[in-house]
């Protein structure tokens, strides 16, 4: 039995689940609206302000999409109301980061600035040129938009230089030693 599958998912007030026929969810709240299709076979029930997800049988495959389909459920419902968030680290001389309305422009190095615009829902946030945070009430999209920004330059494993998340531990590699010469 799915352990995440049957934990029920608390609705906090403020917040409305709505699903139609072909099993496609919206969630909406204070933070805006969210809508994620989930896989027909898992089923949702409302019991005193709470959801719970079931499934027909326990075939492999079936328990994995219960399990699924029951924290997508419960992502969007945190995402509309506290929304989530990614910080990205930028180390490297001269590296630095410039946000120009929803336009991050990023100096990693390249003869050219990288620029990478906003989608809808994402928004970035410069505390300083060397942080960026992207934050947005769905969670695959804030994760993908991180990864996409962290791609244009990941962190070099001999100087560690480069894009990388808040946090994150980059294993140095030793660089190339001087050779001894043999007379």
């Amino acid at each position: 039995m799915s352990r995440i599958g049957v934990t029920p998912i608390d609705v906090p007030d403020g917040v409305s689940v709505t699903f139609d026929a072909a099993n496609v969810v919206s969630v909406k709240g204070p933070k805006g609206e969210v809508t994620q299709a989930l896989p027909h076979v898992i089923k949702f029930a409302r019991d005193n302000g709470r959801l719970h997800a079931s499934r027909p049988n326990d075939d492999h495959r079936t328990r994995a999409l219960h399990g699924l389909a029951r924290q997508l459920v419960a992502n969007m419902i945190v995402g509309v109301t506290q929304g989530y968030e990614k910080r990205l680290e930028i180390q490297g001389t001269g590296y630095r980061a410039q946000l120009q309305g929803n336009t991050l422009d990023l100096q990693l190095g390249f003869t050219h600035p990288q620029r990478r615009q906003a989608p809808d829902g994402i928004e970035f946030e410069l505390p300083d040129p060397t942080h960026i945070v992207v934050r947005g009430i769905d969670k695959q999209a804030v994760g993908q938009v991180a990864a996409d920004i962290r791609a244009i330059r990941p962190a070099d494993p001999y100087k560690g230089h480069g894009l990388r998340y808040q946090g994150e531990v980059v294993r140095r590699k030793p660089g190339k030693t001087a050779a001894t010469a043999v007379a």
